[in-house]
C-alpha cells in the first residue's frame, strides 16, 4: 500500500446547535464490511434519535467512498461529511454523526455546516497520524554490543522486544527506506557480523 492518513484514536464528539444534539462517532476501519458494521452498531445504540448520517472512505487513494443523509435533505448530511473525511486527508475512517431533533430547523446551509463541522471537530480533537510500509527486524547481538546498541540506536528505530538466551535478540520497528541504514549501523556496531532478518512487514503508526 502507498503510504496514508487517518485518525490518531476513536472519538465521540458531541455538539448542541439550536436545541439539535449532534453526536460525531468516527471511528478506523480497515474495509468496507468493518464500516457498515460499526454504522449497524451505532444506529442500534441510536434507534431513538431522528437521524444517523454516515460517511465512509476505504483505501490509500478513497478507491471506496459512501454516504447516506438517513433522511435529512439529500447532500446536506452524508455527503459534507464525506467531504469533511477527504479534506482533511483521512483514509479508512467511517463517520456516523447521531442527531436528535431539537425543535428548531437548521435550514440547508445549517444542516451542512453542523453536519460538516462535527466530523471536522472530531478530526481535529483526536489528532492524525500517517501509514507507512515498516519491518519489523530481528537483530541479534552479543552482550558487550548491547550497552552501546541501546544507548546510541537512532530514535527512529523502535525497540519492541528483548530475547534473551546466549545473546540479545531486539525485535526493531522501522520503515522500509530506513531498512539499509540500519543493516549499515549494525555491520558497524557488530564489525561485520550483523545477525539480521526481517521478521515481518505491515503498515505502521507515525504522529503527524
Amino acid at each position: 500500500m502507498k503510504n496514508f492518513i487517518t485518525i490518531k484514536e476513536n472519538i465521540i464528539h458531541e455538539t448542541i446547535i439550536n436545541k439539535s444534539r449532534f453526536i460525531t462517532h468516527l471511528y478506523k476501519v480497515d474495509s468496507e464490511e468493518e464500516a457498515k458494521d460499526k454504522i449497524a452498531e451505532i444506529k442500534a445504540l441510536h434507534k431513538d434519535a431522528t437521524h444517523n448520517c454516515s460517511a465512509y472512505t476505504i483505501g490509500d487513494s478513497h478507491q471506496i467512498q459512501k454516504a447516506n443523509d438517513d433522511g435529512e435533505p439529500s447532500g446536506t448530511a452524508g455527503v459534507p461529511m464525506l467531504e469533511s473525511l477527504k479534506k482533511n486527508e483521512i483514509h479508512n475512517a467511517v463517520a456516523i454523526v447521531t442527531r436528535y431533533y431539537g425543535g428548531i430547523k437548521l435550514g440547508s446551509g445549517g444542516l451542512i455546516r453542523a453536519y460538516q463541522g462535527g466530523v471536522s471537530d472530531a478530526i481535529q480533537e483526536t489528532g492524525k497520524v500517517i501509514y507507512k510500509n515498516g519491518l519489523i527486524i530481528k537483530a541479534t547481538l552479543p552482550y558487550e554490543n548491547t550497552g552501546k546498541f541501546e544507548h546510541s540506536l537512532d530514535e527512529k528505530f523502535v525497540i519492541m522486544d528483548k530475547t534473551y538466551t546466549d545473546k540479545v535478540t531486539y525485535d526493531i520497528q522501522l520503515v522500509v527506506q530506513d531498512k539499509e541504514s540500519f543493516i549499515d549501523y549494525v555491520t558497524e556496531l557488530t564489525q561485520g557480523n550483523p545477525e539480521v532478518e526481517i521478521a515481518d512487514e505491515l503498515m505502521l503508526p507515525f504522529d503527524i
